[in-house]
């Protein structure tokens, strides 16, 4: 009748097989399978965002607190974390969507109908003004260069002490 010392760990161990064929007959009345959830981050984009209870917080062996107090605190933090996260986009989610949407449309139509045809334009002219201009360069621009070259070169500096 005195205190035990020791923990007592209930455990059951039940075969896969044996597991999959007990719970065939529950699914198979209730008639309805669901799928897995879609991955709506395919391309990993917010990966930085994975955040969990001991990426936030996390103790280290030399301090614990009581076991009861981690629970709660990991239960409070992923509930509180899930109903905002639910709370705000609900009531953000629709306006972004709306405000994006339109910045993002803006943004193409006048990348596809700005942007492009102006680039694809010069990259057309391009060779044409390249042989203009190295014809101004060779019939205005380098000729002064070489009449300032031959008649700077005949300069000379020398320097004398008093």
């Amino acid at each position: 009748m005195g205190l035990e010392k020791e923990k007592s760990d209930t455990s059951i161990i039940m075969d896969e097989d044996e597991f999959n064929r007990s719970i065939e007959p529950i699914l198979s009345k209730q008639g309805k399978v669901y799928a897995a959830a879609q991955d709506r981050d395919p391309t990993d984009v917010n990966a930085h965002l994975k955040v969990g209870f001991e990426d936030v917080i996390a103790e280290p062996i030399s301090t614990h607190s009581f076991d009861k107090v981690w629970i709660g605190s990991h239960a409070a933090f992923e509930l509180i974390k899930f109903i905002f996260y639910r709370l705000l986009t609900t009531l953000l989610a629709v306006p972004m969507a709306f405000i994006l949407g339109l910045v993002f449309g803006v943004l193409s139509c006048i990348h596809i109908w700005l942007v492009m045809p102006v680039i694809q334009s010069f990259m057309m002219v391009l060779p044409s003004v390249q042989i203009v201009w190295r014809s101004l360069t060779d019939m205005f621009v380098t000729p002064l260069f070489h009449s300032m070259g031959k008649a700077l070169s005949s300069i000379q500096v020398k320097t004398t002490e008093n």
